[in-house]
Formats: structure tokens, C-alpha cells, sequence
């Protein structure tokens, strides 16, 4: 491996390697605001300077510059110092002294770098420049004045984005940052909050609402989708004030949607704190836990078992629904299910309802074939994923289904399963595009698998996936991606039909037509809710959405910022979430509503507290031992061949910002989908316009 020298110790580095990269891994702190390890190198703020030999008797910057082989630098000489001393004052020659009422301040690059390599003075003392504030959108406010023109929002919202709404306009004195007054169109577009190093942009929704210094800080997990992005959850007393990324290489990086990000604030609103039963004027009363737990047992006392249904929601934690399997199991009930969406994946084969490749595998693809999603709004963070791997070169993809801009080029293949088939009879190129690829990958949206010939399409993709070599040592590129956090745990645990027991469309039709009598949402709400009318349905839950205005009971449970759970997100990476604030009034966490339940109807769960519980669960899924985790499946045989409809294939998520009962009372999203979804933006009002 080729050496240089570093402040007179030889340091070893990969060849391609930049001064700043070798600098990083040697331990050797070098500033910079400009640079990015995901982004393209810029150059622009030149605070990385470094002295070099051989070289010109001047400081370089060392983001842009190649590691050489027998280089030596210099990071503390006195040329460097003088440098850096000159290039800070330089940046702040028109940065205004806002400090104290800046929303960056305490977690400013800026402050921080001007501490560590400033000069207490600056030689400037002409006028300061000004600049207007700049219209992005609901989502981020703008002081544009403070701007160092490092050019990271740009690079990030081409780069990984994928739009071109943002871009550096004039040249010199004139260079500012503009979207020309038009809000930002990308799912991911507030990671610009965090990587701006300054207090140029900042978030809207949070103005002035706190300082970092306040917060409690949680590291916790997402469950606005089935990615289970690695977030930060900052609260004051028990209220969520913002939702910030973790890094994990693995999963996220360290990006996270809008949605994620945003929707907490819907965590304060809606929400159920006190149990709930409807009287015989058909209105629901408030009550307590007691006479509603009485009532529950008197109903499934008075049913048959085969009478009994039960519909895990999309954002449920693992413990819960295993309690609520071990209480129906106890029953004899076997009517169950987790899947709201009725996704035709087999719960009996790990590898039919699994993101087999990871998502940190899509990295190793040169071929994939997107089925019946648009993973641009069911998981930002795949889709980036997938941008990435394809800006990087020697990808192909191709798409049957919506054809929307996802950000990168596709191949179109067709609207539905009539494509498929025509592709796999080989109708169509992009099949051996698949069968010469090393590594080939196919990717199963809620769009296609959760339909009526949801199994005959499962057994379709299984059969080109077998043709085109998808699954072979050290690789399945056979992909279901799922849009509900709970769904791969729930399955893993079992919550599914039983012998003979009817699934979700199964109990919905059952209580339609008044062969299910009593019908447990934990949780869910997104199911045809007209079909419960004539059943007694008990709703357990955090927010006065779907669910609870068709309920009979409601018990008050706990969001997934208020209790500890497991959550396996949809490539089987079993993660933690952890409680950041407790729940308003009576709720409580979900397993012990359960667990308490279980004593009043005389069938009492065998666990008090929550190490007892995830002993319980380990005894049944080994792998949810091992946090942060994502064992591989073994391939086997799932799907039924038969009929498939003509049907177009059609994603479940029309608007993006809008899919759960925390996002459907968020204020911030229900803004989001006026302004950006459609189109209401006032244009040239300025940041607060």
C-alpha cells in the first residue's frame, strides 16, 4: 500500500484516497463545511488547507486533493494555522452576529470551527451583505444571509435526492442559494437541515421551539414505513419536539424522509388517553379500565372461539402482538392476522415476505426489476438507495407497474401481470438483461402482492426468479417490500391464521355477514371499517383515528415514542425502539393492557414484565436475540400458479405524506400535502410566507 507522511508519522492509505480522507483516518481532526463523505467534492470553502511536500509553497485543500505516495503533509504548521485564521475570518465577513436567537446555535459548525481555528478580530469593516430570505417549502425556513455558499443542499438534493430544485445562482459577491421561490419536491429534501453548517437552514416546524441543550435525547427506531430508519427522538417534559437520523450503514445512513421527521408532530394530537365504551345511545362514554375489561370478557365469554377475529395494525411492536397471539391462542382462537393490506406473502416462508438482499445489498446489484411499487413514496430511503447504486454506473432496472419519476432511468415494461408473464416468455429484452447479471434482483411492492391474485403473482416472480438465477450461493435477489413496520415481526412470531382460521379479508367478511362476532384492532386502521358494523369491536390504540370510531371499547395504548418494543423492518433487521416520553392520561404500553386483560378473562399470560416477555419471545424466534441483526432466509417454495388479472398494477399510497394515524394528524404533513402534493404554495413569500 503506498505511504505519505503525516506531521512526521508515515500513515498507509488505499490508492483514490483524498489528503482529507487519509487525514480522518488517522485520527487527525481536519475542518471543513464544504465536504461530505456522501456528497461530491466541491472545493468551495476552502477550510481544509493543508501544507504539502513537494507542492507550491502555498496551503491546499485537502478534500480535493489525491494522496500521493511519499507525500508529506502538514496540518498544524504554522502556514496552516495562518491560513485557516484567514479563511474563517473570510467566511465571516458577512455572517451576521445572530447567535443567540440562530435555531443552530449549540450545534453549529460554524461556532465550533470559528472557537477552534478563529481569530478574536476581523480587518473587515465595510457594510455586511444581505440577502433575502429564500422560499423551500413548508419544511425549511431560510436565513439567507447566513450562507457560506458550501453548496451541500445542492449537491444533496441532485446528488440523493434526485430533484434540481435547488441551485447556486450569480457568481462572486451575487452567488446566492435558490429554489426560485418554489417549495423542494423530494421526500428527503429537510436532511439539508442537517448537513447545512451553518444556521442558513433550519427547520420551519420547529422554530424557536428549543435549544439542544434542553432536550432528552432517545435513540429509538421509525415506524413510518418498513425501512426502520435509526432516529434520534428529542422531547422536552413528554412532548416530542423533533425527530432526527442515527447513522447506520445498513440501513439509512443517515437520511431519513420528511415524513419520518416530521409527522411527531401528530404524536400530540387525536390521542386517546382515556378508555372509552359505547352505551346503548350507540355514543361512546368515557369509562374505566375495569368496567371495560368486564365487558370485553363478558363478549368473548360468549362467543365461540371461531367467532373471534383479531387485525394487528401496521405500526404494532413485536411484544404486543405476541401477547395478543398468546391471550387468542389461550382462547382457542385462531382467527389472526398482521397483514391490514392482505399481502398474499406466506407466513409459513421467511423468504416470501422478506427484503432478501438487504437493503445495503442493492449496492452489489447490476439488474433489477421493480414490481407493482413506487419506491419513491413507500420507502424513500430504498429508492435513494437505489439511485445511489445506480449513479455509481452498471445498473439496469426496469419497472412494471405506475410509471412514475423515481428519480433515476427504468426500462418501462408494462401497466400489470400480463407484462410480467410477457417477460418472463420472454417477450420482452429486459429477461436477459436478468439472466446475464451477476447479481439480479427483484423487488415485490404492496402494489402486487397485496391483491386477489396476490398468490398466483408471488408463484409467477418465484418462477423468474429461479430462471434468471436470482437465488444463489451468497446472494437472493428476491425482494418483498413491505410498507408496515410491524409486518415482518408479526409474521415472525406467527400472527397469522391458524389451522383453519380466516385471515383479514376473512374477518372483515365474517363480521359483515355475522359469522365473527367479536373482532380486536390492535392498532389497525387502514381496513374497510364499514364491515364492522354489526360486530363488537374492541380498538386498542393511541390515536382517535379509523379504528376507534368504529369500536365498542377503546383501550388507550401507547405510540412508538412512548414504550419500549422490537420492530423487524422489512429486510428482517431486528432493531430496538426505545421509550422517549410516557403516554397522555390513562394509556399505557400495549403488552401490559394486554396482560392485565388476560387476568380479568381468566386466562393469565405468564409474564410481568418486559424481560419475562422477550424471554418468551426469544424461546419461539431465536434470531430476535441478536439486535441489529438480519439473519438470511432460506429460499423455498410460496405462491400459487394460476389466473393473474389484466388489472395495472397499483401502488396502495396515494399521498405520500398522509398513510397512518400519526401522519393523518400531523399538522405539518396535512401542510405538506397542500403545498407540495398539490400545488398551493404562495410563491415569493419568503421563508414564513
Amino acid at each position: 500500500m503506498p505511504t505519505l507522511k503525516l506531521n512526521g508519522e508515515e500513515v498507509e492509505f488505499e490508492k483514490g484516497m483524498t489528503v482529507l480522507q487519509v487525514c480522518e483516518q488517522a485520527g487527525v481532526e481536519v475542518p471543513r463545511f464544504c465536504y461530505h463523505e456522501r456528497l461530491s467534492i466541491a472545493g468551495n470553502c476552502r477550510m481544509c488547507l493543508v501544507e504539502v511536500k513537494p507542492g507550491p509553497p502555498k496551503p491546499a485543500a485537502s478534500c480535493a486533493l489525491p494522496a500521493g505516495d511519499n507525500m508529506e503533509v502538514f496540518t498544524d504548521s504554522p502556514m496552516v494555522k495562518k491560513a485557516r485564521n484567514g479563511v474563517m475570518e473570510f467566511l465571516l465577513i458577512n455572517h451576521p452576529l445572530d447567535c443567540p436567537i440562530c435555531d443552530q446555535g449549540g450545534e453549529c459548525d460554524l461556532q465550533d470551527q470559528a472557537m477552534a481555528y478563529g481569530v478574536g478580530g476581523s480587518r473587515f469593516h465595510e457594510n455586511k451583505r444581505a440577502v433575502k430570505d429564500k422560499y423551500m417549502g413548508p419544511l425549511i425556513s431560510t436565513i439567507m444571509t447566513r450562507c457560506i455558499h458550501c453548496t451541500r443542499c445542492v449537491r444533496f438534493s441532485t446528488e440523493v435526492g434526485g430533484v434540481e430544485d435547488m441551485g447556486l445562482l450569480n457568481r462572486g459577491e451575487g452567488a446566492e442559494i435558490s429554489t426560485l421561490e418554489k417549495a423542494v419536491s423530494s421526500e428527503l429534501s429537510a436532511n439539508v437541515i442537517d448537513l447545512c453548517p451553518v444556521g442558513a437552514l433550519t427547520s420551519r416546524p420547529y422554530k424557536f421551539n428549543a435549544r439542544p441543550w434542553e432536550l432528552k435525547k432517545t435513540e429509538s427506531i421509525d415506524v413510518m414505513d418498513g425501512v426502520g430508519s435509526n432516529i434520534r427522538v428529542d422531547a422536552r417534559g413528554n412532548e416530542v419536539l423533533r425527530v432526527l437520523p442515527r447513522l447506520n450503514e445498513d440501513v439509512n445512513e443517515e437520511w431519513i424522509s420528511d415524513k419520518t421527521r416530521y409527522a411527531c408532530d401528530g404524536l400530540g394530537k387525536r390521542r386517546l388517553d382515556r378508555v372509552f365504551v359505547r352505551g346503548e345511545n350507540g355514543k361512546l362514554a368515557a369509562s374505566d379500565w375495569q368496567s371495560a375489561f368486564s365487558l370485553i370478557t363478558e363478549k368473548l365469554n360468549g362467543a365461540e372461539p371461531g367467532q373471534i377475529g383479531a387485525i394487528a395494525g401496521d405500526q404494532c411492536d413485536v411484544e404486543s402482538m405476541y401477547a395478543l397471539k398468546d391471550l387468542l391462542g389461550r382462547l382457542g382462537v385462531t382467527n389472526m392476522d398482521c397483514r391490514q393490506d392482505g399481502a398474499k406473502v406466506d407466513p409459513n416462508v421467511r423468504s416470501s415476505y422478506l427484503f432478501n438482499s438487504s437493503i445495503a445489498g442493492i449496492e452489489e446489484a447490476d439488474a433489477l426489476l421493480i414490481v407493482g411499487s413506487n419506491p419513491r413514496w413507500e420507502a424513500p430511503i430504498i429508492n435513494a438507495r437505489i439511485r445511489k447504486r445506480w449513479l455509481a454506473g452498471g445498473l439496469k432496472v426496469a419497472l412494471i407497474g405506475e410509471q412514475k419519476d423515481l428519480t433515476y432511468d427504468y426500462d418501462y415494461v408494462g401497466a400489470g401481470p400480463d407484462s410480467l408473464k410477457d417477460l418472463a416468455d420472454g417477450k420482452h429484452s429486459f429477461l436477459d438483461i436478468l439472466k446475464n447479471a451477476e447479481k439480479p434482483m427483484i423487488i415485490l411492492g404492496p402494489g402486487a402482492v397485496a391483491r386477489d391474485d396476490g398468490d398466483a403473482i408471488m408463484a409467477a416472480a418465484h418462477t423468474l426468479a429461479d430462471a434468471t438465477g436470482m437465488v444463489k450461493d451468497g446472494w437472493n435477489g428476491f425482494n418483498v417490500l413491505t410498507t408496515a413496520a410491524s409486518r415482518v415481526g408479526g409474521l415472525d412470531i406467527g400472527f397469522a391464521p391458524g389451522k383453519d382460521g380466516l385471515d383479514t379479508q376473512g374477518i372483515l367478511d365474517g363480521a359483515a355477514d355475522g359469522s365473527v362476532k367479536v373482532v380486536y384492532l390492535l392498532g389497525a386502521d387502514e381496513i374497510d371499517m364499514a364491515k364492522l358494523k354489526d360486530a363488537f369491536v374492541i380498538y386498542q390504540g393511541h390515536h382517535g383515528d379509523a379504528g376507534a370510531h368504529a369500536a365498542d371499547v377503546i383501550l388507550p395504548g401507547a405510540a412508538y415514542t412512548e414504550k419500549p418494543g422490537i420492530y423487524v423492518n422489512t429486510e428482517g433487521r431486528v432493531q430496538l425502539a426505545r421509550r422517549a416520553v410516557f403516554p397522555p392520561g390513562d394509556g399505557r404500553e400495549d403488552w401490559t393492557i394486554l396482560r392485565a386483560l388476560s387476568a380479568v378473562v381468566g386466562q393469565t399470560l405468564p409474564y410481568d414484565n418486559l424481560g419475562d416477555l422477550r424471554q418468551a419471545i426469544h424461546g419461539q424466534c431465536a434470531h430476535m436475540i441478536e439486535i441489529d441483526s438480519a439473519p438470511t432466509a432460506e429460499w423455498g417454495d410460496f405462491g400459487t400458479p394460476g389466473d393473474m388479472s389484466s388489472a395495472a398494477f397499483v401502488s396502495p399510497i396515494d399521498n405520500f405524506y398522509v398513510t397512518d394515524p400519526i401522519s393523518r394528524a400531523s399538522e405539518t404533513m396535512a401542510e405538506c400535502t397542500r403545498v407540495i402534493l398539490n400545488g398551493e404554495a404562495e410563491q415569493g413569500t419568503g421563508t414564513d410566507g
